[in-house]
């Protein structure tokens, strides 16, 4: 074999090579051709690229082939995807195309959401397409209306800045620095009243510590008390009440009565007259004795006789003379 023979061979198997990593690269596999190809129509594709996945169920089953706009005139704009399925996988034509993307930093793939109702679907047969929204997409559709009311804010709050302007001239502005300067005045006097309601605090906080002590003492003593009351017997000692007072009762029944001598004593008229009388005798007696001594300590040389009992003199306090 001559020398430029073999430089032509390896000359052609480098191209081969070539040609084959270029293609592996993008996604065909030359050895391995695809037998079914699909299309699919979008108005928007989402960032989705040649050689972009083709998933059934998070498997890998194809790529995109290639993406090209619509030569229709009433569909001038939109977008023809063609993709190829590497394996028999069976579906029917209502299978719905979608694309979506894995992750937000990554590009957009394809997934076929297979169905099984419906005539099957064969190479070269229109899919439905749909578009999945990402994170970002779904992000801005609701930023847009908070945006408006945003841009309407900000709008109001310019207007109203501007009336605020307006009514603040210099007269408005010097009156307000005023009353600033007032309630600084006020927030200076609250602080004094303050203070003195502190020092007067600390001045008090002393006695009301020994009130506080003494109140504590109190109820230690009452603690005490109760602690004894508890220990001691007093159903014992209500008991023997109320036996002393039954005693008392049937004693002062008793005299009511006129029993015993303190009950005729009380009860008897004419007990009481005697002692009345006795008393009223002993009284003219004491006042004889008083009046005229001598007729009850006698002592005389000449035998002079003690003059008699006078009532009337006696009733008089007067002597016998």
């Amino acid at each position: 074999m001559s020398k430029e023979l073999k430089t032509g061979i390896v000359l052609i198997i480098i191209i081969v090579g070539f040609i084959w990593g270029f293609n592996f690269l993008k996604g065909h596999d030359v050895f391995q051709p695809n037998s079914r190809f699909y299309n699919v129509e979008y108005t928007n594709v989402g960032g989705l690229t040649e050689a972009s996945l083709v998933t059934i169920n998070g498997l890998k089953v194809g790529q995109v082939d290639d993406i090209d706009f619509n030569d229709s005139p009433g569909k001038r704009g939109d977008l023809i995807v063609r993709f190829s399925l590497e394996n028999d996988f069976e579906f029917s034509k209502n299978s719905v195309v979608k694309i979506y993307s894995p992750n937000p930093l990554s590009g957009s793939n394809l997934a076929i959401i297979p169905s099984y109702k419906g005539e099957s679907a064969v190479s070269g047969d229109f899919l439905k397409g749909e578009i999945e929204s990402s994170l970002f997409t779904s992000i801005g559709e609701k930023l847009d209306p908070i945006q408006a009311k945003l841009e309407n804010v900000i709008v109001s709050a310019d207007t109203l800045f501007q009336r605020i302007n307006n009514v603040l001239d210099y007269k408005t502005s010097e009156s307000i620095k005023r009353s600033v300067k007032g309630l600084e005045l006020t927030i200076v006097d609250i602080r004094e009243t303050l203070s003195s309601v502190n020092l007067m605090i600390d001045s008090t906080s002393i006695g009301l510590k020994e009130t506080i002590e003494n109140t504590k003492n109190i109820t230690n003593n009452l603690s005490k008390v109760t602690d004894t009351l508890a220990n001691s017997n007093i159903g014992e000692i209500m008991r023997k009440a109320e036996l002393t007072l039954t005693s008392v009762n049937s004693l002062l029944d008793g005299m009511d009565k006129g029993k015993g001598t303190l009950g005729k004593l009380i009860n008897d008229d004419a007990m009481y007259d005697n002692l009345t009388n006795v008393s009223k005798e002993l009284e003219y007696l004491l006042r004889e004795m008083k009046l005229n001594p001598k007729r009850f300590v006698h002592f005389s040389l000449f035998g002079k006789r003690a003059k008699s009992f006078n009532e009337e003199n006696n009733k008089n306090n007067k002597t016998n003379r």
